[in-house]
């Protein structure tokens, strides 16, 4: 059905409108945004449904769904009461939708667990009972008993088998008359649709007092379905994305101070920024901010994916789902809801896990074209065997009914879906963010790896060398740098912690800072700025005091290396990738790095467009570059690069120009992530040779006849189970 035939429904034939209006955000761009819970969700199929269905309209600038969240992600320009229209046009697509709440994902997938455990209980109740049933007919063809008796024991099952099957059979038929409703199908349609067969033909035979009663076939067929549901749906609950938990973490009610001391809890969605919040010790943050008054430590992992609390105090950044762990803790919010970076990390990998990557792209285009190809399968199948081989139209039927069942495309269109859900998950626990899901193809390819000096390899946070320098010229300058936000002044402030800033200390913008005294005039800056005469031989960044009478003082800093670097250096090399460190730094300080770190192919004083030109010689040598870089004046490069990662302490995660963000100090989870890309790659290969196996041997002996419905729903049930669990071996650690 299209969105025009939806919105040209009579108000008569509407179901009752969904109003969503109070749950449009205003976005950054001034246009909108809503988020909307979809339920229904089955394979990559319906994803594309409702992407193609929204994004051609008017105004819409993104529309995304993504499968493990169930959330529908909707921005248009335009007035707010359209995301009214767009929540009713999904439904017209035969899904329903709700505003989307993060409460509601554990509370909907409880009730579904346990309405599909109920559905179970009932169909193996029946089943069991109408076996013993099935047991006397069966004994009854060897041992002569009368149609009369058959007949009863067939009308005995069917008031078993068939309240059995109306009840336990409502998972599927829901989703497969919602489909058939819009106009379409899902992969509940052939099944619904083989059931029914089963059931009704059974029917018939009794109501005619014929032989071929399979109602312990019909339900013992629903058992075996549901029993497969239900283990799928607790194997995608432990593949189930990172994202999905993410959302839940900062969905805890808040405690705002008001005017006057009176504290009140609200939902994080009725914080404003500005606001002052209470976060209780052992209490999860829900929102950005800022602390005002307390001491406390906080577990960050969330964010840096470091094990260790870091301490909070006056003047700490702190962010929503971080876990508040010692002592209460005053806040002023900075941000809540979507403007979080908790909400930012979840949109990034929402994005990463749906993107279209190489293989995504593939199985779809497989998956597209099953629903025609496996019905008119069905059909051929029932009239070979009943036309042309001669075969009564009843046992036809149930081979017809065995191929709809052993040919669903769950497998083949969870192949990939669940590996890049595992590895976005397991990246994050390991500190790295992965922005786009074909970064892990590329990553797989990785032959040379390309590192930026500072912040990357360093930490770009210079620190004064260990001198030996007067305690009393030491104490002098920390006291005037006290006065300024300069790096180099801060690393003076660091070396001092206890020296109190000197009055009347004034910043010359770039030179440095002057402080008078009776004695005349403290200098503490640059070499020019001093009057210190310029060195060539000189390396480094560096400052200098000068004050009369005294000879003056230089204070070296030097920007280390992070702690691993050496170690993760050395790591890619034994692997066999080519390492290679490009720099804007002058070249004694970048050969001093590289000769550390053990890198034996460098350059320094590049401009950003002498390491794209680098990058791009590289590429036209066939190799496939990892560039990792700060992604400030590297961001040129990282784009250059077949794939990209940078420090999240170099930019906003939002605006770097990277595939993947890795957090903390160390570097160890570049490595990490060529260790996880190469291992996805492995496992999605596997996934599609298991779904390709799985149909090449399957249906052929489903189409010859020698597949029962039963072992077809075991089959199609396990396979899907098989490629999960596949899957699933990617989040355990070598």
């Amino acid at each position: 059905m299209t969105l025009a035939a939806t919105a040209s429904r009579s108000p008569a034939e509407e179901a009752p409108r969904l109003e969503v209006g109070s749950y449009v955000q205003r976005d950054a761009t001034g246009g909108h945004r809503l988020y909307l819970m979809v339920e229904g969700l089955h394979c990559g199929g319906c994803v594309r449904k409702i992407e193609t269905a929204l994004q051609p309209l008017k105004g819409v600038r993104e529309a995304r769904v993504n499968l493990t969240t169930r959330r529908l992600t909707i921005a248009w320009d335009g007035p707010a009461r359209r995301g009214d229209d767009f929540a009713r046009a999904v439904e017209g697509l035969g899904f329903k939708v709700v505003p989307y709440e993060p409460a509601r994902l554990t509370a909907d997938d409880a009730r579904q667990e346990k309405e599909l455990l109920r559905c179970m209980a009932v169909a193996g109740f029946a089943a069991a009972n109408v076996m013993l049933l099935s047991v006397a007919v069966w004994a009854g063809h060897v041992e002569g008993m009368g149609p009369a008796t058959r007949t009863l024991m067939h009308w005995f099952s069917a008031l078993i088998a068939l309240p059995a099957i109306v009840y336990a059979g409502r998972p599927f038929f829901r989703s497969a008359l919602a489909a058939l409703k819009a106009r379409t199908t899902n992969m509940d349609v052939p099944i619904s649709l083989a059931v029914l067969l089963a059931s009704g033909m059974s029917l018939v035979e009794t109501m005619n007092q014929g032989k071929h009663a399979y109602f312990d076939s019909a339900v013992m067929l629903l058992f075996f379905l549901l029993i497969g549901r239900y283990l799928d749906r607790r194997a995608r609950g432990k593949a189930r994305s990172a994202a999905e938990r993410l959302l839940t973490l900062g969905a805890s009610a808040v405690t705002v101070i008001a005017e006057g001391g009176k504290r009140l809890l609200l939902k994080p969605e009725e914080v404003q920024p500005g606001m002052t919040v209470l976060a209780a010790a052992g209490e999860r943050i829900s929102v950005d901010g800022r602390v005002l008054d307390g001491e406390s430590e906080v577990d960050t992992s969330l964010i840096t994916g470091e094990s260790l609390p870091t301490r909070a105090g006056h003047g700490t950044r702190v962010f929503a789902g971080t876990l508040n762990m010692a002592a209460p803790l005053t806040l002023e919010v900075t941000a809540t809801g979507e403007r979080t970076l908790l909400a930012e990390i979840v949109r990034l990998m929402e994005v990463a896990e749906q993107r279209r990557a190489r293989y995504v792209s593939l199985a779809d285009r497989l998956a597209k074209v099953y629903a025609p190809v496996v019905h008119l399968l069905a059909l051929a199948t029932f009239l070979g065997w009943w036309l042309l081989a001669g075969l009564a139209w009843q046992p036809a039927l149930m081979i017809a009914i065995a191929v709809l069942i052993i040919t669903c495309p769950c497998a083949l269109g969870l192949a990939v879906p669940a590996v890049q859900v595992i590895a976005s998950g397991r990246l994050l626990r390991s500190g790295l963010l992965l922005k786009s899901a074909t970064a892990l193809e590329r990553l797989a390819l990785v032959d040379t790896v390309v590192f930026d000096k500072t912040g990357t390899l360093t930490l770009g946070r210079p620190d004064l060398v260990d001198l030996v320098v007067a305690p009393e010229d030491l104490e002098l300058a920390a006291s005037m740098a006290a006065n300024s936000r300069h790096p180099l002044a801060r690393a003076l402030c660091r070396a001092a912690p206890d020296v109190p800033a000197a009055s009347g200390a004034k910043e010359i913008a770039g030179c440095g800072l002057l402080l008078e005294t009776p004695e005349g005039e403290v200098r503490l800056g640059s070499r020019r700025w001093t009057g210190v005469e310029a060195d060539e031989a000189a390396s480094g960044p560096e400052l200098w005091l000068t004050r009369p009478g005294r000879t003056p003082q230089r204070f070296a800093f030097t920007d280390r290396p992070r702690a691993d670097a050496r170690e993760v250096v050395a790591e890619l090399q034994r692997r066999g990738l080519r390492v290679e460190l490009l720099s804007g730094d002058r070249a004694p300080t970048v050969a001093a790095v590289a000769e550390t770190l053990g890198i034996a192919t460098w350059q320094a004083e590049l401009a950003p467009g002498d390491k794209v030109a680098r990058l791009e010689q590289l590429a036209a040598e066939g190799r496939s570059v990892l560039m990792a870089g700060d992604g400030l004046n590297d961001a040129p490069a990282l784009s250059a690069a077949s794939v990209s990662v940078s420090p999240s302490s170099a930019v906003d995660i939002s605006q770097t120009a990277a595939d993947a963000v890795f957090q903390g100090d160390a570097l160890r989870p570049v490595v990490e992530l060529l260790d996880v890309a190469k291992r996805a790659e492995r496992l999605v290969k596997q996934n599609f040779a298991l779904a390709l196996v799985y149909n090449a041997f399957a249906i052929p002996l489903a189409v010859a006849g020698f597949v029962t419905p039963l072992i077809a729903a075991a089959a199609m049930s396990g396979s899907s189970i098989l490629v999960i669990s596949n899957a699933l071996r990617l989040a355990r650690r070598r």
